[in-house]
């Protein structure tokens, strides 16, 4: 019974947890106010071809400071659940100016 409920465990930890990753990018001196902008990138075929264009250097508005944050979040996750049967995946683009 134990190994049961330790082999359900991990792999309901597996299933929710293996998606999420954050990676930031800084550019110049890096964002330094509050002011934030978001998109969503989607993609099909598991992330091979990208179905939108998301530019983080025209979402800076012309800024030479900015940071941009690319994340594929909880809310994603959920999103890919629902999406994930006709192999269409999404992520998370910030840009703090």
């Amino acid at each position: 019974m134990f190994k049961k409920l330790v082999a359900i465990m991990i792999i309901v930890s597996t299933i929710f947890l293996s998606g999420c990753f954050t990676m930031t990018h800084v550019v110049g001196d890096g964002g330094k106010s509050s002011q934030v902008e978001a998109a969503r990138q989607w993609y099909i075929l598991f992330g091979l071809v990208p179905l939108n264009n998301v530019s983080s250097k025209d979402m800076a508005g012309g800024a030479t400071n900015y940071t941009v944050k690319t994340q594929q979040s909880f809310l994603d996750v959920v999103i890919d659940i629902f999406t994930g049967i006709v192999t269409v995946s999404s992520r998370t683009i910030e840009v703090t100016k």
